[in-house]
């Protein structure tokens, strides 16, 4: 359940107001000015809450909801309980998502971790060359190196360090524990605590005498509105740049390596790791654990299941899954005939 000492929360919307913000029509004889008062799950959902249904797993809890009203698609309005509202929308989850917003609007992005009036802490350090536009907050023991550039709107977390030279754009978060360095770092992006970005790339000349240091001279290059989870790394590029793309989500405990290029809005899911020189496309989706060697290329709107090993080019849209990966119902075949043999031998 939410908590009112984390989260401050508007006391009430009216039944009419959520249903122009998500685009849906009230049902015919439904008041519109019900106060509706909080976000439920479907199964802890009260009376003046509201509450959604996306995914058909959940449908017996539908059934027996107390919800005042419900998002839901065309196909579930008529399993909507009588005396619940079925506001129908063409996707329940980003509607949810909508709604939740205008009730916790402060929750979209990370809470400062101190309480105070902003500004910058005097247990703070601000290298004098370093330019700090107005509006930015700095927590106590954060270090911002020489000629660093942070822009307005910008927090930086308890203990963050920014290396020398490197550039933070405007209304972004920086989490506390975070360290920065050799990056420039567009507008709108969030890193949580602990995240460690432009450390060197693992590069190493190996032979059997022992493995040489090779100098990693490139940069990180985060773009606009990208967000990347706690304790995530992303190594600084070789000898050219590690890019991740507009509108990335990364989630907690990844790792990208040297002159990997993640394309725009792409998902990675906690524990994925990027190989060097990979190259992802746009809208590449990689479900979590999962693992990608380097120097290939993962093709536009491609989808990686969950615990797989991609060892080489995955082709634009192509969905794989498995050790290799492969295409997923070459793999469900796969797995399907393994047990039918596992059966067989028993």
């Amino acid at each position: 359940m939410t908590e009112p000492t984390f989260f401050n929360k508007v006391e009430s919307l009216k039944l009419g107001e959520i249903a122009e913000l998500v685009s849906a029509q009230l049902p015919e004889g439904v008041d519109a000015s019900e106060a509706i008062h909080a976000v439920a799950p479907i199964e802890t959902a009260l009376g003046g809450q509201i509450s959604f249904l996306d995914n058909p797993k959940y449908l017996p809890l539908l059934e027996s909801t107390q919800a005042t009203a419900v998002l839901c698609s065309k196909r579930y309005a008529p399993k909507v309980p009588e005396g619940v509202v079925a506001l129908v929308v063409g996707n329940p989850y980003d509607a949810f998502s909508i709604v939740s917003t205008a009730f916790y609007p402060e929750a979209i992005k990370p809470l400062p971790y101190f309480e105070s009036d902003g500004g910058i802490s005097q247990a703070a350090h601000i290298h004098p060359t370093a330019k700090v536009e107005k509006g930015v907050c700095i927590e106590p023991g954060a270090n911002v190196g020489a000629g660093a550039e942070i822009g307005s709107g910008t927090t930086l977390g308890a203990n963050a360090v920014i290396g020398q030279g490197v550039r933070i754009g405007r209304n972004c978060h920086i989490g506390a524990n975070a360290v920065i360095q050799h990056s420039l770092v567009g507008d709108h992006v969030i890193l949580h605590p602990g995240v460690c970005c432009g450390q060197d790339g693992f590069g190493f000349s190996m032979s059997p005498m022992g493995h040489k240091k090779v100098p990693q001279v490139g940069r990180v290059i985060i773009q606009d509105h990208v967000e990347v989870g706690a304790n995530s790394t992303i190594d600084r590029g070789a000898n050219r740049d590690t890019i991740i793309g507009e509108g990335t989500k990364i989630d907690n405990q990844v790792q990208i390596g040297h002159n990997v290029e993640v394309g725009r809005h792409c998902v990675l899911v906690s524990q994925v790791g990027i190989s060097g020189s990979t190259r992802l496309e746009d809208f590449v989706a990689i479900g979590g654990q999962s693992g990608v060697a380097g120097h290939i290329t993962i093709g536009m709107g491609a989808q990686i299941a969950a615990v797989s090993v991609v060892r080489e080019d995955v082709p634009a849209g192509g969905r794989f899954g498995g050790v290799p990966a492969k295409p997923v119902k070459q793999w469900f075949r796969e797995m399907a005939a393994l047990k039918k043999l596992a059966e067989k031998g028993n």
